[in-house]
């Protein structure tokens, strides 16, 4: 078993909290030393409140599920003798209505490109490496929301 952690600061400052007219950036911290700009989405509060240059929830969560996809993919690949040379993905979360007054990431596509050395790798081992590597996914194993991986060629 392991534990993870994460540092999140907010400071009001001299902006009035009461009406809600205070700003929500606010930072995250990981033990590692690396230290994020974070903010609710302006989708979900308005500028000036928000920043929209902040790392949002809803934002992390993608890149969460995306990076741990990745990372099982390299593995599993490095595991099967293929060499990975790039891989990008360009996912996407998408948030809907769940009941009256609430909401959530139903749905998170991940679209990766991959460029593989040597030869042609064939769609079907391709597919296997994605199927593989979400089995594995800790963050897919951990949430509810649907994914799918579209692979870009």
């Amino acid at each position: 078993m392991s534990t993870h952690t994460a540092t999140i600061a907010w400071q009001r400052g001299d902006e009035p909290f009461a009406g809600g007219r205070y700003s929500r950036r606010h930072e995250w911290r990981f033990d590692g030393g690396a230290v994020v700009a974070a903010s609710p989405s302006p989708h979900v509060v308005p500028a000036p409140w928000s920043d929209a240059a902040g790392v949002d929830p809803e934002e992390a969560l993608v890149a969460a599920i995306a990076s741990c996809h990745m990372l099982w993919f390299l593995s599993i690949a490095a595991d099967r003798g293929l060499v990975v040379e790039r891989y990008e993905d360009e996912a996407i979360g998408t948030m809907a209505r769940i009941a009256p007054g609430r909401q959530a990431i139903t749905e998170v596509v991940l679209r990766p490109l991959i460029v593989i050395a040597g030869d042609a790798v064939d769609a079907a081992t391709i597919a296997s490496l994605h199927e593989a590597a979400h089995e594995r996914c800790f963050i897919a194993n951990s949430v509810r929301t649907a994914i799918r991986v579209e692979a870009r060629a």
